[in-house]
């Protein structure tokens, strides 16, 4: 094992996904009061959202979340374009009061480096590459501290899609017994098991939406991970 990939809310990023959610939909509301009411446009992004993580054309997140949203509003769809440009500029920023600081996970991807492993972002591609950034920096990193990061307007596919961690490894041109993946979401990150991954699951802010056993190599909370980080050899 030679690459770690990082999932990044709830797991580089630690954060209350309830309280995330929450005030998400609140500021989105807010930047787009002047052109929908709040009930169409939940659902209207409900609905593109969806329909993007089902998708399975090769079609960037992009194409996909932006045809999705033409097919339900009569409006120029370069007027949401620029709506959501601005409110991830802007408003978005709220969402730092549901981050929690945690430095095991910065001092863990420090160590990894140090020790000569490949370390990537790969979080789910449902957001511009703006507000995956921002989010980073809210974790303590910067976006370069990563040698890759999935994203709307490059990935193809989102979790919990075998597609989406195919064509990440493709894009770092690893092997899958080569990386581990590591995230807090059971049916999103440990999926990539099926292909051959190592998996680790964050146990703090776990997201687990079924009754399915949990199927894991490690587990444990972000301390732990930290010591785990620290036992691996270095690459030569």
């Amino acid at each position: 094992m030679n690459t770690v990939l990082f999932d990044l809310d709830g797991t580089l990023l630690p954060i209350d996904m309830a309280e995330f959610e929450r005030i998400y939909a609140k500021e989105l509301v807010i930047t787009f009061k002047d052109i929908m009411p709040p009930e169409e446009l939940g659902q209207i992004v409900w609905e593109s959202t969806k329909a993007l993580v089902e998708n399975t054309e090769y079609k960037t997140n992009e194409e996909v979340f932006m045809e999705e949203l033409s097919k339900r509003t009569n409006k120029d769809i370069n007027i949401f374009k620029k709506k959501f440009d601005y409110f991830y500029d802007t408003n978005f920023s709220k969402l730092k009061e549901a981050v929690q600081d945690v430095e095991a996970m910065r001092k863990s991807v420090n160590i990894l480096k140090q020790k000569g492993y490949t370390v990537a972002v790969a979080t789910n591609p449902l957001f511009p590459i703006k507000a995956i950034n921002y989010r980073i920096t809210w974790a303590g990193f910067k976006p370069e501290d990563f040698i890759y990061i999935s994203c709307f307007e490059k990935n193809h596919y989102c979790k919990p899609q075998l597609k989406y961690y195919e064509e990440v490894l493709k894009d770092l041109n690893k092997l899958p017994d080569e990386c581990l993946m590591v995230g807090n979401d059971v049916e999103e990150d440990l999926i990539a098991k099926k292909l051959g991954l190592k998996t680790y699951l964050i146990t703090n802010n776990i997201l687990h939406r079924s009754k399915n056993e949990i199927i894991t190599d490690y587990l444990g909370e972000y301390d732990d991970f930290y010591k785990f980080v620290k036992s691996l050899p270095k690459i030569n």
